[in-house]
């Protein structure tokens, strides 16, 4: 969603993709606004899947608030358990191969998006397994595993 607004090229777009090519968070109020005004929409009437939402406790209250207004919460959060020297290797990889990557997928951005993560998002965690919602994957595995786990869990059998 963050993508498709800068995409989009409105001044709140062109804010949010120099905070996301910068590898920083988007502010809660700008991500908590367009996370909500999706969840509006007919597409969400049985539920979503949130991917790198959200990233920090403020963003997790405030979903847990919009989504208790519509009757329904969080069922399940997955945590890709991921090796940090490994991604920053498969990123440099992308470069050397001169494989396609987004502007912002840069070993340099990589690191500090990891430090980033270890401030802000790591919380969360706790907070979600403190609430008996966290779930965890191999996020190293073969994609074909990490999908088969993915949706037992998502099935209710993980």
């Amino acid at each position: 969603m963050l993508r498709a607004a800068a995409r989009a090229g409105t001044e709140l777009g062109r804010k949010t993709k120099n905070i996301i090519d910068k590898g920083e968070l988007v502010s809660d109020d700008i991500v908590v606004a367009i996370v909500a005004e999706r969840l509006c929409q007919d597409t969400c009437t049985k539920g979503a899947v949130f991917d790198g939402f959200p990233r920090t406790i403020a963003q997790a209250q405030a979903l847990d608030r919009m989504l208790a207004d519509c009757g329904k919460q969080i069922g399940r959060v997955i945590e890709l358990k991921m090796n940090d020297e490994e991604l920053i290797s498969r990123v440099k990889n992308r470069v050397r191969e001169g494989r396609p990557r987004r502007a912002d997928d840069t070993p340099d951005t990589l690191r500090h998006r990891l430090g980033v993560y270890y401030r802000n998002t790591a919380p969360l965690l706790d907070y979600y397994r403190d609430q008996g919602k966290l779930a965890q994957v191999d996020g190293m595995a073969p994609v074909p595993e990490v999908a088969k786990a993915i949706a037992r869990i998502l099935d209710g059998a993980g």
